[in-house]
């Protein structure tokens, strides 16, 4: 039926129908449960295949997945929280407001604003469908989608820590991922199609006579079922990698100074490590050199296996293959240019 102030009509009353004329669907009954599996079930099967399966190569592949998994899964629902709340919560105005209205000026505001955002690759990812689905420019919210899990004040201060007495180590990482996210959210508002971007179908705002907390619970419930399958994948390849690439191939690359550079980059994408650890381990690759480490802490939080299967579970197979390689080849560039200056 109709709500006779608003002419809508209320999902749950009577007569309320879809078009094909049955019942709209709600949320499942036990859907704590559903949510608490999908987030524990993964990790205690591999532990229990493990376990049957004592051969060392077959424990390490289980320990860095489920690293893997484990690290980025606090910051997930964070990001889906914050997707949902957005959603739910904030008017499409504040968006209009905030970022100019042209896309190219709204592409340098947005990768900005991940300089005072916390927040892990993860989290970044149902933000940014969360904002183009409250009308932000894509390429905006593109450039944010990259910037914040690269520049925000934990990843800089973890940096500093990481590499103690080079405060340019930590400026040119955040000018070379500022620069990075820019760039490609120019590049997406000049070769950027629309049919390459297929977000998944949901309601986007508020709905007049709703709860604002139902919206916020079924919008979380949706991107974090979603996207928690996609980040599984992602961690077992990165560990499948791990296990499988002998340390003397890492060694054999640490010599070149182009070589090291492009290798550095193929370890951070499937290594798949989070954007607030990363720096400790660029700092532990003590035998390349400063260019090749600066160039592994600017793709990894723009580009990595499980960030992949995010954006592709997210915008679509077409989009992740497209964006997340041009993304790679941006970001060795601008590290290689802004380290070759500041390192």
């Amino acid at each position: 039926m109709e709500d006779t102030d608003t002419g809508i009509r209320v999902p749950g009353a009577p007569g309320a129908d879809t078009a094909g004329g049955a019942p709209p669907r709600g949320l499942p009954r036990h859907w704590p449960l559903l949510l608490a599996g999908a987030a524990l079930l993964p990790g205690a099967v591999l532990v229990l295949v493990g376990r049957s399966l004592d051969e060392p190569a077959v424990q390490a592949w289980r320990t860095v997945c489920l690293a893997v998994t484990v690290q980025a899964l606090p910051f997930l629902l964070l990001g889906t929280a914050l997707s949902g709340a957005i959603n739910a919560f904030v008017p499409a105005s504040v968006f209009n407001r905030l970022l100019p209205k042209r896309p190219a000026l709204a592409v340098p505001v947005a990768g900005a604003a991940g300089v005072v955002l916390p927040g892990c690759e993860c989290a970044s990812v149902p933000v940014a469908s969360s904002l183009i689905g409250r009308g932000v420019a894509p390429a905006a919210a593109f450039a944010f989608l990259l910037s914040a899990p690269a520049v925000n004040p934990v990843v800089l201060t973890a940096t500093a820590i990481a590499f103690p007495g080079s405060p340019e180590m930590v400026l040119a990482r955040l000018l070379a991922s500022l620069v990075t996210a820019a760039v490609m959210g120019w590049l997406w508002l000049w070769l950027g199609r629309a049919e390459w971007l297929k977000p998944a179908v949901r309601h986007t705002g508020h709905r007049p006579g709703q709860s604002r907390w139902a919206e916020f619970r079924r919008g979380f419930q949706h991107d974090f079922l979603h996207a928690g399958g996609f980040l599984v994948v992602g961690a077992m390849a990165a560990a499948t990698f791990n296990v499988a690439v002998p340390r003397s191939v890492v060694d054999a690359f640490a010599d070149s100074p182009w070589l090291s550079v492009l290798f550095l980059a193929v370890l951070a994408i499937v290594l798949a490590v989070c954007s607030e650890a990363d720096a400790f381990v660029a700092a532990s690759l003590s035998g390349f050199s400063p260019v090749a480490r600066l160039t592994f802490m600017v793709v990894g939080p723009m580009v990595d296996l499980k960030l992949i299967a995010l954006q592709a579970g997210t915008f679509g197979r077409a989009f992740a293959v497209r964006f997340s390689a041009a993304t790679a080849v941006v970001a060795v560039v601008c590290s290689v240019v802004v380290g070759g200056v500041l390192l």
